[in-house]
């Protein structure tokens, strides 16, 4: 029997916890924390916008020279992209995979009983597509400027006012931050569940913390676009 054999009729751990429900929740609840990390770190350089051009700008170019001299110019921020970008893929495949098997393993009976969870299914589903387009201009807008009406490389601050200055750009970030926080508030329960963290005593705190850092987080990244919204900002 040669190796190709062999490997074909026994797959991998990996493959194997990749393909059973338990498997798939434990990638959406792992891919999930790690990208509500990233959230907290990015709100709070958001919030330097408040302390002038300078301190953002400042940091910006920071976060360009991160690791250096072991890392190149930028390496840190491109294998922070690519792990969020990993993190997101492999969190969206796995609720679409999810979501058809629990549809087809459904049965039409037992439909009435689910109601009381169809709120937070529909909230995590509809509040993902969201996410997940709001991430395509997010990218356009602040990352490669291709739409800001600013668009000036190394000035963080300009782009930010530039992009908040549009009616657009405030609706479009105001609907995905508002997203944001639902879609933790929920997660981080999920999550929460799916590693075993929960249990009768601690259920009220993990809740607390859950609707803490959804708040938490709506409010940081919400704070921005009203600043500039109102001239606090400018």
């Amino acid at each position: 029997m040669t190796t190709a054999t062999r490997t074909a009729r026994h797959p991998s751990t990996l493959a194997t916890l990749w393909r059973s429900t338990v498997g798939k929740k434990a990638v959406m609840a792992v891919s999930g924390l790690a990208m509500l990390l990233y959230l907290v770190a990015h709100m709070l350089g958001n919030l330097k916008v408040f302390f002038g051009p300078e301190d953002i700008n400042g940091y910006a170019a920071w976060l360009r020279t991160l690791g250096q001299p072991f890392l190149g110019h930028e390496w840190f921020l491109w294998i922070a992209r690519v792990g969020l970008l990993a993190a997101v893929l492999l969190h969206g495949v796995a609720a679409y995979q999810l979501s058809r098997r629990d549809r087809a393993a459904r049965p039409a009976r037992y439909a009435h009983r689910r109601r009381r969870a169809s709120y937070a299914t529909r909230t995590m589903r509809w509040g993902g597509v969201i996410l997940a387009l709001f991430l395509v201009w997010h990218i356009l807008d602040l990352t490669t400027l291709t739409v800001n009406p600013n668009a000036e490389h190394g000035k963080p601050y300009q782009n930010i006012v530039a992009s908040f200055g549009t009616w657009y750009g405030c609706g479009i970030y105001i609907v995905a931050m508002l997203a944001v926080g639902l879609h933790v508030r929920h997660g981080f329960w999920s999550a929460a569940q799916t590693l075993g963290a929960n249990n009768a005593r601690r259920d009220r705190a993990l809740k607390l913390t859950a609707n803490g850092l959804a708040l938490l987080l709506t409010v940081g990244f919400l704070s921005v676009p009203v600043a500039v919204m109102t001239g606090v900002v400018s």
